[in-house]
């Protein structure tokens, strides 16, 4: 029975150790990475500058290593008309081929050697102009009156020119930072490989659902320093280590998830971020465990190791389409993009307790207060917060109207407000505008730990209506009990005082000639009083009545008297 326990733990044991194997793997020595590849950042410039001939000012400053070959090829057929300065402080030779309207300019009894199969009528120059970097820039502005780019090449091959234009919009001037030589699109740069690769990838492989893990470890004694990641790929978790001092700068976070034992700049944001993992151990297992940890996923799909290079180097992170194509074909395919904001949401409510959402195709009438909840894709496990600037509105059609938006913060508990914000906003100055399809657009800045940066804009379409005009509704007065008593008072009273207002006017004035006895009595049958009739007097007779009419009238107003007498 104890015979059959120990071959049952010892079978669990293997099993558990090739379970926990198949989760790493063991780095090669490789020419091409298909995940990820790595160029040195080189000194140069980019600008704007173009002379009043139409001419473009090139400097090519050439630098080689004590392996390289030292011979590259220099094709001008297609360039556009230009003034190319070539320089190199090593010895090198140059198979060159331009066109006519190429002035290429090169230092005397100085390299590189010029050698060329085409016999056209073309313009090489030589000239006393110095080797260094500064100096040679000053040079050429005072010679040609600017520069249109510098670019530094460590150990090139091939060079040659695309044809396009070699001119980039904004500013003339000619300012040397580090800069990716690929971003010029008017050549096309091959170059000598200066960075060894060591590279894996475990059997167990990630299904297409989930999200892609990448590691990339710098060992202790490599002299790589400073790291400019861009990410091509989406929707990409990363794991960075580094020795101490190293720095992970981000070009572009792209929906990045990210871990480092070293600091991490991410743009516009000036204050790094600090180490979020602990890990001295550069050991490739170790790495590769630590990521698995701390991501909590049962696989990765790349691990990478590069030592050699100089101490700024720039690492791409591909866009897997097909991993068997070459690092040539791969690198001329590649175009990259200017640096982009942390991705940002805006979603809208119609109250305040945000649960709701409103739906992009929902009118929204002008006369309610609109709720919004600004968020942005988390980066690693930091916490950033997001501040907004301003607010502004922007209507649709041939004649757009803009509109500043003012807004109101809002409230939002920590534990559902981690990287975003919220605010609420009046409509009422749409109502007197025509349009109802406007974008709804804030600017926004990024903080973290007290520093802030521009976090760049988010927009969201919003459809709006105009509140419904109803008619006025007359007023309805609600009588209670006492209001009833107090009108049934009030009545009384009035016909109280109304009876003895009249009952006043009787006594003074007697009966109304309406209401006399003798008139009543007239008409009453068996009254004595009913035969004396009494006629009507007038008192205005007209002119216009006879003399006998008068006389008349006068002899039936005497009988009366005679007979009372």
């Amino acid at each position: 029975m104890k015979a059959y326990v120990t071959w049952f733990i010892l079978l669990l044991c293997i099993t558990f150790a090739a379970s926990a194997s198949s989760q790493t793997c063991d780095p090669k020595e490789v020419n091409d990475n298909p995940w990820v590849y790595v160029r040195e950042l080189q000194i140069g410039c980019w600008t704007s500058f173009l002379r009043d001939d139409k001419t473009e000012v090139h400097i090519l400053n050439l630098q080689f290593d004590a392996l390289s070959a030292r011979m590259f090829s220099l094709d001008m057929a297609n360039a556009k008309p230009m003034n190319l300065i070539v320089t190199s402080k090593e010895v090198s030779y140059a198979l060159y081929h331009l066109n006519s309207d190429t002035n290429l300019y090169a230092r005397n009894n100085a390299t590189p050697h010029l050698l060329t199969n085409h016999q056209h009528n073309i313009s090489v120059h030589m000239e006393d102009f110095p080797s260094q970097e500064e100096e040679l820039l000053k040079w050429a502005v005072q010679k040609f009156g600017g520069v249109t780019s510098f670019t530094t090449i460590r150990n090139p091959k091939n060079i040659l020119s695309t044809g396009a234009p070699g001119t980039k919009r904004g500013s003339p001037i000619c300012t040397l930072e580090n800069e990716d030589i690929l971003e010029k699109h008017f050549m096309m740069i091959q170059t000598e490989p200066v960075t060894s690769f060591k590279s894996c990838s475990p059997q167990q492989q990630h299904s297409r659902n989930e999200t892609e893990l990448h590691i990339i470890n710098i060992p202790e004694n490599s002299s790589i320093r400073d790291v400019s990641l861009r990410i091509d790929a989406q929707e990409t978790s990363v794991f960075l280590r580094g020795p101490q001092g190293t720095t992970w700068t981000f070009i572009n976070p792209q929906h990045t998830k990210f871990l480092s034992n070293n600091d991490i700049v991410l743009p516009n944001i000036s204050r790094p971020i600090p180490p979020t993992v602990k890990l001295n151990s550069d050991n490739a297992t170790d790495v590769q465990r630590k990521a698995l940890e701390h991501f909590k996923a049962r696989t990765f799909t790349s691990y990478t190791e590069f030592r050699q290079g100089d101490s700024r180097v720039l690492l791409v992170l591909r866009k897997m389409v097909n991993p068997t194509a070459s690092t040539a074909e791969t690198e001329t395919s590649i175009s990259t993009k200017p640096p982009q904001q942390m991705p940002l949401l805006m979603q809208l409510y119609t109250s305040p307790d945000y649960r709701s959402p409103l739906d992009p195709n929902t009118k929204v009438q002008s006369d309610k207060r609109i709720y919004a909840e600004i968020s942005g894709h988390t980066l690693g496990a930091i916490s950033l917060t997001i501040e907004v600037i301003s607010c502004f509105v922007r209507s649709r059609g041939l004649c757009p109207v803009m509109k500043e938006l003012p807004f109101i913060p809002e409230a939002c508990p920590l534990n559902s407000c981690s990287n975003s914000t919220r605010l609420s906003f009046s409509l009422d100055q749409l109502q007197e505008l025509t349009s109802t399809t406007w974008d709804l657009e804030c600017s926004v800045k990024l903080c973290y730990g007290g520093k802030c940066g521009d976090g760049g804009r988010v927009k969201r379409n919003l459809e709006v209506t105009q509140p419904c005009l109803q008619p006025p509704t007359p007023p309805c007065f609600d009588f209670g009990l006492p209001g009833v008593l107090g009108i049934a008072f009030g009545g009384f009273l009035i016909g109280v005082l109304l009876i003895g207002a009249l009952w006043f006017i009787k006594i003074k004035t007697g009966y109304p000639t309406g209401l006399d006895m003798s008139s009543t009595a007239a008409s009453i049958p068996g009254c004595p009083c009913s035969r004396v009739k009494r006629q009507p007097v007038s008192t205005n007779p007209s002119p216009s009545e006879n003399s006998s009419a008068n006389a008349s009238i006068g002899s039936t107003q005497s009988t009366p008297t005679s007979s009372m007498a």
